[in-house]
């Protein structure tokens, strides 16, 4: 059995990663390297941040990370809320 280990590494950090690959002229295996990740994990955030051909994505792993936390958010709000009404049609019939 092998004990492969997966790193999470932070939006910050692929972040910082792309733009250093892609702004210094030593080649993307290097920087790699150089950060100790793998080459083709790299060359996926190039690819996912979209800035292989220049142009910024419009949306990055900042606005993914919020949207996900905010539609955890909106879902037990809207079950908080279901269950008040509950509540409160119950008592209005105790009345």
């Amino acid at each position: 059995m092998s004990s492969s280990r997966i790193n999470n590494y932070t939006s910050e950090f692929r972040e910082s990663s792309v733009k250093l690959a892609l702004e210094t002229d030593q080649p993307v295996a290097q920087t790699a390297k150089n950060l100790g990740i793998n080459i083709s994990t790299l060359h996926t955030w190039i690819s996912k941040y979209g800035v292989a051909l220049g142009k910024p994505s419009p949306l990055n792993e900042h606005h993914f990370d919020e949207i996900k936390r905010l539609k955890k958010e909106l879902a037990q709000v809207t079950q908080e809320r279901d269950l008040l009404k509950k509540a409160a049609a119950y008592f209005a019939k105790e009345i």
